[in-house]
């Protein structure tokens, strides 16, 4: 049975470990790492303080995913 990535997943792909941050039908992003802005942008629901690093990886690309752990949420450590 081929994986199937969910969020909160954390997965590792060509050489790189992170955390599936967003999924859709055609293709997952994987968080590999933070980066603190030097001016947060304001929205209407957040400050937001980090830029996000993430990889794209698409449906057929999916079956050389590992699945490595899970988390309840992204808010978890």
């Amino acid at each position: 049975m081929t994986y199937i990535p969910k969020e909160n997943d954390y997965v590792k792909w060509k050489g790189n470990e992170g955390w599936v941050y967003f999924k859709d039908d055609f293709c997952v992003t994987i968080e590999i790492g933070t980066k603190n802005r030097k001016y947060p942008i304001k929205t209407k629901s957040a400050i937001h303080h980090k830029d996000h690093i993430l990889l794209v990886c698409y449906k057929y690309q999916w079956d050389e995913l590992e699945y490595l752990a899970s988390r309840k949420s992204k808010y978890d450590s």
